[in-house]
């Protein structure tokens, strides 16, 4: 399977996982309400962005098998990808929870990156550092908010 397929569906699993660990850690929240949080996103978000996929590749007339199995690869990476982090909550100490899904984020982020890249014949340390830079943006923001919101 291409890389492409599930690019993002992935991606948005990975970065959306991370987000919600980082800023539901720093509210406060319990270990079972983040794991709840992340499933679901990989339900309820992930449908909705899997039907917004298929509806907007309707709209490009894309041929229909096409359309549906770029549809079910998005759900398929999203889910799997947020059951990872679920995995890693569930089983990690919660001293090195936070810290083991970041690094797992960002290491799948980088793998992910490194094979579009190579698919593209594009130089992946360049891109790398471009989509970590902007996941670490992501996890900021997350953990500002969460912040902000703490003090009201």
């Amino acid at each position: 399977m291409r890389v492409r397929r599930v690019s993002f569906g992935a991606t948005a699993a990975i970065v959306t996982s991370m987000a919600l660990v980082v800023g539901l850690d720093r509210a406060g929240a319990s270990r079972a309400t983040v794991i709840t949080a992340l499933l679901i996103a990989a339900l309820a978000d992930n449908l909705t962005d899997s039907l917004s996929i298929h509806v907007y590749q309707e709209s490009e007339r894309l041929e229909p098998r096409e359309a549906f199995a770029g549809t079910v690869s998005n759900f398929v990476a999203r889910f799997a990808g947020c059951l990872t982090f679920v995995l890693i909550l569930a089983f990690s100490p919660p001293a090195w929870a936070v810290a083991t899904c970041i690094a797992w984020g960002m290491a799948l982020l980088a793998l992910l990156t490194y094979r579009l890249a190579r698919e593209r014949g594009v130089g992946a340390a360049g891109e790398i550092g471009k989509h970590l830079a902007v996941a670490c943006a992501v996890l900021l923001l997350s953990r500002g908010i969460a912040e902000v919101l703490g003090r009201a």
